[in-house]
């Protein structure tokens, strides 16, 4: 660990304090100072004891892929209300309409993290399968299909349902008009957080759904920031999203012996090294496990 972060603990024990996030939050602010313009956002909620940290998590940021969440969320939610069949095919298309206009845009494979998806336009393609590249894969192609299906209002009402007071479900991805007339996908740590638990406690849905969609989190095949900051093996159901001078992760941490689980989200802008945003969510990982667990050997 860093010295910043064992100065924090050496002082916090001579002055016999016992606020076990006092540490934590000494080194957030340590690591943000370092790097001018950097903003970041915290939420930890602790579900063992119900105790949580926040260090800016009510601050809005550009949800980049994070908005994928409450997208999935009601994927699981129609099925449950029975508005959408589980074994729903879907048309694949590439070619959307602006939220501005209407007027039509399409993805290019090049910038999308699943290019694969696009050699199956013009195919159907089981809904539930978008939903999980959506995830996994951070598939935009996939989003966009599946947020044309579901519409962006409704995953927003959800997730506003659901505690996530701010957060803004506005549109599809590359929507350019849009980006330019300030329609953006915006969420806090708090927000992100609160649709976390929500799926965790088996709030989001019924305990069969909220497991599979436990399971899509899981399967997450971008894992080089809060996991990667944790003890190796540790189990972690998350979401990452990134644009530039943009990088969040959102995980749900399960420590091992069957101990309840914990919430930590960091989100981060106005870095635009993409390798020191990384490193300061690894960092806040590694001594939110320490606030929480212990310190990792």
């Amino acid at each position: 660990m860093r010295i910043g972060f064992l100065l924090a603990l050496a002082v916090l024990a001579s002055c016999g304090r016992t606020d076990r996030f006092a540490a934590l939050r000494a080194s957030v602010e340590e690591r943000e100072a370092r790097v001018p313009g950097a903003v970041v956002g915290v939420y930890l909620h602790d579900l063992s004891d119900d105790a949580t940290f926040s260090y800016r998590a009510d601050s809005l940021f550009h949800a980049a892929s994070t908005m994928k969440v409450p997208v999935m969320i009601e994927y699981f939610r129609a099925l449950e209300a029975g508005r959408l069949d589980s074994a729903a095919t879907l048309r694949l298309e590439n070619r959307f309409a602006s939220v501005v206009d209407g007027s039509p845009y399409t993805l290019d494979a090049g910038d999308d993290s699943d290019s694969s998806l696009y050699a199956r336009v013009g195919q159907d393609v089981p809904v539930r399968e978008l939903v999980e590249r959506m995830i996994t894969r951070s598939s935009n192609l996939a989003t966009n299909a599946v947020i044309g299906l579901l519409r962006a209002d409704s995953a927003q009402a959800t997730a506003r349902a659901l505690g996530a007071k701010t957060m803004v479900v506005a549109r599809g991805v590359e929507d350019g008009k849009a980006f330019e007339a300030g329609i953006i996908n915006r969420t806090s740590a708090t927000d992100l957080g609160q649709l976390l638990d929500a799926i965790v406690l088996d709030r989001a849905a019924s305990p069969a759904y909220s497991q599979a969609m436990l399971g899509i989190l899981e399967r997450q095949e971008f894992s080089e920031e809060i996991p990667a900051g944790l003890p190796a093996g540790t189990r972690v159901a998350h979401k990452t999203g990134w644009i530039t001078g943009v990088l969040h992760d959102a995980a749900i941490v399960f420590p091992p012996g069957g101990r309840p689980p914990f919430i930590l989200v960091v989100l981060t802008r106005g870095i635009p090294d993409q390798k020191i945003a990384r490193a300061i969510i690894q960092d806040v990982a590694r001594d939110a496990w320490a606030a929480v667990v212990g310190p990792t050997t």
